[in-house]
């Protein structure tokens, strides 16, 4: 997704980690629109970690006892699980996303994708049913309208849409049941 400002693209981006000398001059710098302003470059990220609370974007252990090693991933399965985790909620996949505004409830690339890194995780399977529930409800996965702009933005590289689609059949196969006994 590029914007355009006084005849110049612009795309969504980190600026932490922007060379100023590779872009387009003269620089603009402004805040994502995506989330509400809170002072000059500060904006509310609430909205994301919210869509991640949702989806519960962890794996639950207590920590009151020790529970030895964790169970062992095949490693492809690890390699691409490596990949999604590289996801530093920076913001700048929802920025990019059309789909994401203040007049939808899309919750974005980001949380799906930890969806499907923890149901992939031997250990974090045990809530895949309740996670899936949960981008099954308003703002969840049917928000996706797949622009693909969340992938040519993120700073990681990280393959979110190849992680929604991954989920829609995932979604698909726990609602089959569902279409029959119901």
């Amino acid at each position: 997704m590029r914007r355009m400002f006084n005849g110049y693209q612009r795309k969504p981006r980190q600026a932490c980690t922007a060379l100023i000398d590779k872009l387009e001059q003269p620089v603009h710098l402004e805040p994502m629109r995506t989330f509400p302003v809170v002072r000059d470059l500060i904006v509310d990220r609430s909205r994301m970690f919210a869509a991640l609370k949702k989806v519960k974007a962890w794996i639950p252990i207590d920590g009151t006892y020790d529970l030895g090693p964790g169970p062992r991933m095949a490693e492809s399965k690890r390699q691409w699980a490596y990949e999604l985790s590289k996801c530093m909620t920076c913001g700048v996949c929802l920025e990019a996303c059309p789909n994401v505004n203040s007049k939808s409830d899309f919750m974005g690339p980001a949380p799906l994708s930890q969806v499907r890194l923890f149901n992939a995780h031997p250990t974090g399977e045990m809530n895949k049913a309740e996670r899936l529930h949960a981008i099954m409800e308003d703002g969840g996965i049917q928000g996706c309208g797949n622009s693909q702009n969340c992938v040519q933005s993120c700073p990681k590289g990280i393959p979110l849409t190849t992680s929604i689609a991954a989920l829609n059949r995932d979604t698909f196969v726990q609602s089959f049941p569902r279409l029959f006994w119901q």
